[in-house]
């Protein structure tokens, strides 16, 4: 395996311990373009989400 693939899996690889041990929520894609000359262009999304409820008072005379 080229030397470049191997680092892109060794970064989707730290990106996927550093989601999985995240306490929230998290996501990640990957996308493979083609490029001129043989080449393909890899783009890795990555996100960390933290969600949260909070209660919202409802107002007097307020209906929807």
């Amino acid at each position: 395996m080229p030397d470049q693939n191997k680092m892109v899996l060794d970064s989707i690889q730290q990106l996927y311990d550093s989601l999985f041990q995240h306490d929230g929520y998290g996501e990640m894609k990957i996308e493979m373009k083609f490029l001129k000359k043989g080449q393909k262009e890899i783009i890795i999304h990555c996100g960390k989400q933290y969600r949260y409820v909070v209660d919202w008072p409802e107002e007097k005379g307020c209906t929807e």
